[in-house]
Formats: C-alpha cells, sequence, structure tokens
C-alpha cells in the first residue's frame, strides 16, 4: 500500500477524528460562558435558615440578619418569630435552624448556672456562654450589642406613686392587702432563673389568681395588659430595651439586689454554617456594635407602640444607617 493514498476503510476514521476536533474547538469556545456560570453557581450562598424569638425584639433582630444576609446574596429561610426560648434553643441545636439572636444571660439557664456571678457581669458573661454553647453544642457567639434587654417588672403608675418603685416594695405592698396582679408570659413565670428567683429575693409569693399567664412571650402582649388593667392587671413582665413602658404610663421596678443576669443580644451559629461562611460574622458585627439601650427602645416603641411592622423598622434602620444597599 502507497502511503500516500488512503483506503475506504480509513475514510471514517479521518470523519470522525475532524468531527472530534470541531467538538473540541466548539467546547474551548464556548468554555469562559460555561466557566461563567459555574462561578456564578458557586457565588450563590447558602440557604441559610434565620430564626427568632416571638417578642417584638426578638422578630426586630430576627429581620436585621435576613435583610443584611440577603443584600449579600444569600438565601435564606425566614423563620422569624419561631418560637420561644425552649423550642428555639432545640431547633438549633438539632440543625433545624442555622442562626437566631440570644441573650447572654440565658447561659446561667441553659447550663445550670443561675448561681453563679458570672452572669451578671457585662463582658464575662458572654464570654462564658460563647466558651460553654461551643463546647457543649458547637454554637458560635457573634459579637453582642452594647445593652441589657434584662427581665423586668413593670407597674401602672397607680402603684408607682403611691411608693412602688422598686422590687423590694412588692412584699410590703402585698402585706398591706393591695392588689399586685402580673401579666406574664408562662416562661417569665415557670423558669427558676426568673419570677420564682424574684419572689425568693425580695420576699413575695403570687398565687394563681395573681397572674394572667400568656403561652407568648411578647412584652407587648402583657405590658398592654397591664395598661388596660385587664382582669385587674396592674404589673407586667417587661425588658429593659421595651420602648413602649413610658407610653403605656409603666415604670420598672429597680432590681436593687441584683437578681437578674445581663441580657445582651447576639447573634448564635451552628459551627457548621459558621465554618463554611465566616464573613457571617463580620457581616452582622457592625450592626450588633451599632446598637445600644435608647436604640432599640425606639426601634421596639416603633413596632409595639407605633404598631408598624419589624421587618420594615428593621430594613429602614439598615438602610438608614449604610448597612444594607
Amino acid at each position: 500500500m502507497n502511503g500516500s493514498r488512503m483506503t475506504q476503510s480509513h475514510r471514517p476514521l479521518l470523519a470522525a477524528a475532524i468531527g472530534l476536533v470541531f467538538l473540541t474547538s466548539a467546547a474551548f469556545a464556548s468554555g469562559a460562558p460555561e466557566t461563567d456560570t459555574q462561578g456564578s453557581q458557586e457565588m450563590e450562598k447558602g440557604p441559610i435558615t434565620v430564626a427568632s424569638k416571638i417578642d417584638t425584639e426578638g422578630s426586630l433582630l430576627g429581620y436585621m440578619m435576613v435583610h443584611v444576609l440577603e443584600n449579600d446574596g444569600f438565601s435564606v429561610d425566614n423563620q422569624v418569630e419561631f418560637g420561644p426560648t425552649d423550642v428555639i434553643r432545640r431547633a438549633i441545636t438539632s440543625g433545624e435552624i442555622d442562626i437566631y439572636p440570644e441573650y447572654t444571660g440565658n447561659g446561667a439557664f441553659f447550663f445550670d448556672e443561675a448561681g453563679t456571678p458570672v452572669w451578671k457581669d457585662f463582658d464575662a458573661g458572654y464570654e462564658r456562654v460563647k466558651q460553654l454553647d461551643m463546647q457543649n453544642n458547637n454554637l458560635v457567639w457573634l459579637t453582642p450589642a452594647d445593652a441589657n434587654n434584662t427581665w423586668a417588672i413593670a407597674v401602672r403608675s397607680e402603684l408607682a406613686d403611691a411608693g412602688v418603685t422598686t422590687m423590694d416594695d412588692i412584699g410590703p405592698w402585698i402585706a398591706d392587702g393591695n392588689s399586685f396582679k402580673l401579666a406574664a408570659s408562662e416562661e417569665f413565670v415557670s423558669r427558676p432563673d426568673v419570677l420564682p428567683a424574684f419572689e425568693d429575693a425580695y420576699g413575695f409569693q403570687l398565687n394563681q389568681e395573681d397572674l394572667l399567664v400568656f403561652s407568648g412571650g411578647n412584652t407587648a402582649t402583657t405590658m398592654q395588659a397591664a395598661a388596660r388593667n385587664q382582669d385587674g392587671v396592674n404589673a407586667a413582665m417587661a425588658y429593659g430595651t421595651d420602648g413602649q413602658l413610658a407610653a403605656l404610663g409603666l415604670q420598672v421596678l429597680d432590681d436593687t439586689k441584683g437578681v437578674q443576669p445581663v441580657y445582651r443580644p447576639a447573634p448564635v451559629v451552628r459551627e457548621e454554617v459558621y465554618d463554611q461562611y465566616p464573613e457571617i460574622e463580620e457581616l452582622l458585627r457592625p450592626v450588633f456594635e451599632s446598637f445600644d439601650r435608647e436604640i432599640l427602645q425606639d426601634l421596639n416603641a416603633s413596632i409595639a407602640v407605633e404598631g408598624r411592622s419589624a421587618e420594615v423598622v428593621a430594613e429602614e434602620y439598615l438602610r438608614d444607617n449604610g448597612f444594607i444597599d
């Protein structure tokens, strides 16, 4: 066979080779768009399940996190107003949710350390819960706010005017035969570190008829009940950063014995999610660092007093302060 000639049987092989060259060239020619598409897919972040408790400030902070993460390109599963403390803790430790705002003082309750003084220290309490939650639950505490949203009891103005201005005054007021009926959440009433701790420290005891108990933990509900004198209620569960206290004519009783821990709000995220998206910390850090008691009171008042949506209030605050586009 002459090497310069090609037999009939070789022609299909040549055609196949030529076709392969064209396919390869086409693939290279379209390589940039395919790489871009793949890169775009790689840039998709999440989904991340963001949750919160069902109280006013919980909703506010939950929506803050939703907006910030979405603004940065995260796909977010919005579970704001997920449930009370015990429910949301089970959800994050089981992996049902990924991140939510929690309060440092609750560490005393989570880890059975209610009698430990560290929880009443502004910074040490944060470091303690950060350490314990990582060791026991693989949860990461991010930067906290410079505010203390501690549990409190607020009373109607007529009680304050009559001299009930601190927690020390409740016992003598009741002993003199005066009415004291408290509107509170089931959590506030049943947790040993809240109402029972107040009762033990200040020497008073509220019976079932002295309580109006709500299943949810929203202080807007309890304070409205006191403001309206619903069912004889003249005192209410409140938080230190509640913005509607003055508007409702309620006054917080000073916790002179420091019964309650410091409750600094901070985002808590599962370690697995944090390791995958460490930028979450830097995204949320400036937002939480911007909060103090007065700012949170004002934001909470916009929701609880003015009746505005927590989602809208959160978005406006973030835009006005340059945290989102």
